[in-house]
């Protein structure tokens, strides 16, 4: 089953304010500070037309009276925790798939709490009971169609799809609702009339590898309810697949030196957590978005394993200058380190890299993360980062705790 807590967000922000319950009522970012993103909307703000991901400013336009409300990460992390503990009375299989989402596999509870569908409404109850908030739970017998479930009826609702109804109920979905199945996917495949996910499950698996790749696969595979990937038991340890930091700057950036400073910033930031993990990336990418929301992500293999900030930095400033010639300003970047490998492995040496230069500079660097664990984040900075107070005051690693979390 897959499980959602409804306007995660909003809904805990109503709990500790009851006289807005009937409000509508957003959780966003600051606005000076350009963290300007609607991340959570109460059911009256929906009713104004008010969505997720939207712009505060575009929010308020359609809902003038819209009360706006700051993140509180800690508080939300207290009741995920709690919600996941209520799993826990019925499976050991529990998968986040961020902080309001999970995955659950109650096949082997089935003996002694019943079916899927009353553990569900089980559950659901609890929600209510347990912490105050509504949730809606898909059933299926795969991870994919669980989703959509939940997705189906909102809010407070069991859905159950099986292998009697899932043609009824999923294919005359859009194919826009599918897993993964974002803007451009959603353009490629309406342009091949495929413009369900009906649509897509009866076509032959080699059209969709054909148009997007080894991405075509898999989505014919969710489309077709074949997916077989397990729920991950709780507390499983599973491999770091890559570690990112991005950021919406705090005034747009206009020319390389903005950009310079601001990858420094990030990747400082990357180098530190590959750092704590005893790990180092093969790959670099980085991800722009200019302000006519214009986005690419670029990525570029290493000629070695590194964890250090100064040669990521050089690998995306490389990556930034071949691929963005300044149409419009950008206004937020990201870089992400992956192909992780541990820290510790075998590494063949360059004849034409200075090895002794490259030990001084892990030892400088390995420093700095010790004077910022014991001062903080901000304690100690390259001098780049005096150029722009705004700018090189940026705290990604301690900003950004909630991190999306990816289906692979």
């Amino acid at each position: 089953m897959h499980a959602d807590l409804n306007n995660f967000y909003a809904s805990v922000e109503c709990l500790y304010r009851p006289d807005l319950r009937d409000k509508p009522v957003a959780v966003g970012g600051d606005p000076e500070a350009r963290h300007g993103i609607i991340l959570a909307k109460n059911y009256p703000a929906k009713k104004f037309g008010v969505k997720t991901g939207e712009a505060i400013w575009q929010a308020k336009q359609k809902c003038p009276d819209l009360v706006m409300l700051k993140p509180n990460f800690n508080r939300y992390l207290r009741f995920a925790r709690m919600a996941r503990r209520i799993y826990s009375d019925y499976t050991d299989q529990i998968e986040p798939f961020g902080l309001d989402e999970a995955w659950l596999d109650v096949t082997r509870s089935a003996g002694l709490y019943g079916s899927g569908e009353k553990i569900a409404e089980e559950i659901r109850s609890r929600f209510k009971s347990e912490l105050g908030l509504t949730g809606s739970i898909g059933v299926s017998w795969n991870k994919i169609f669980a989703k959509l479930g939940s997705d189906l009826q909102k809010p407070d609702a069991v859905t159950v799809i099986n292998r009697e109804n899932y043609k009824e109920k999923v294919w005359p979905l859009p194919v826009s609702d599918l897993l993964y199945v974002g803007r451009a996917t959603t353009k490629k495949l309406e342009d091949r009339a495929i413009r369900t996910i009906g649509d897509l499950a009866n076509i032959g698996l080699s059209y969709p590898h054909s148009w997007l790749g080894k991405m075509g696969d898999i989505l014919h595979i969710f489309a077709t309810g074949q997916d077989d990937s397990p729920v991950t038991v709780m507390g499983e340890e599973t491999m770091i697949k890559s570690i990112g930091n991005s950021t919406t700057t705090p005034r747009d950036l206009e020319n390389n030196d903005d950009i310079k400073l601001i990858l420094f910033v990030l990747c400082e930031s990357v180098a530190m957590r590959l750092r704590e993990h005893g790990l180092e990336c093969n790959v670099v990418e980085i991800q722009v978005r200019d302000t006519d929301l214009f986005s690419f992500v670029r990525q570029k293999k290493q000629n070695r394993p590194t964890n250090l900030a100064s040669e990521i930095h050089r690998a995306a400033m490389e990556l930034f200058r071949e691929n963005y010639h300044w149409s419009k300003p950008i206004r937020s970047i990201g870089v992400r380190g992956s192909d992780l490998v541990p820290s510790c492995g075998s590494v063949q040496l360059s004849l034409l890299m200075n090895e002794e230069k490259r030990k001084k500079m892990e030892q400088l660097e390995a420093s700095m993360d010790h004077i910022r664990r014991r001062f903080g984040n901000l304690s100690i900075n390259r001098g780049l980062m005096l150029i722009d107070h705004r700018l090189g005051t940026i705290n990604p690693k301690d900003d950004h705790i909630i991190h999306p979390v990816g289906y692979f």
